[in-house]
């Protein structure tokens, strides 16, 4: 299942990736104030969208069930949500200041997180975000029952 998961994620892990790299940049090389660039490119909005909206289309196109639809979308929420506890990891060790060790991103205040935090701040980042990808993605299979089913050939 886990390969299945993979193998159609992989549009995700593309625009994951792009999404990644610009947040990265932005928060770098570009400084981009976090409060105004964090919006622009959202790895969690990406997410939730993205789990909406493929499992709209897995329902009727490959007939997945409600379960495996949700699975499908906190898998996806479990990979961003590991980039971004990742990055932030890096972020600390390597000492960059990038949108991911930006205080209003960990906590909403502007002192500083040391990294113990921060990382504790990820941690339950990716329970909480996986479990509304989740719900999100049982949402996208609840609109997929709007589509029409996919043609026998």
């Amino acid at each position: 299942m886990l390969s299945e998961y993979a193998r159609l994620a992989r549009p995700f892990f593309v625009m994951l990736a792009i999404v990644t790299l610009g947040r990265w940049l932005m928060g770098t090389v570009f400084a981009v104030p976090y409060d105004q660039g964090t919006s622009v490119l959202s790895i969690v909005t990406l997410t939730l969208f993205a789990s909406i909206v493929s499992a709209v289309f897995l329902r009727p196109w490959l007939g997945w069930r409600l379960g495996k639809a949700a699975g499908f979308a906190m898998y996806m929420a479990l990979v961003s949500q590991l980039v971004i506890l990742l990055s932030t990891a890096l972020s600390y060790a390597l000492g960059i200041d990038s949108y991911f060790s930006n205080p209003m991103a960990l906590n909403r205040q502007a002192e500083p997180v040391g990294m113990a935090a921060a990382l504790g701040f990820r941690a339950g980042g990716l329970v909480v975000n996986t479990m509304l990808s989740g719900i999100a993605g049982a949402l996208g299979w609840a609109l997929g029952g709007l589509l029409p089913r996919r043609a026998e050939p």
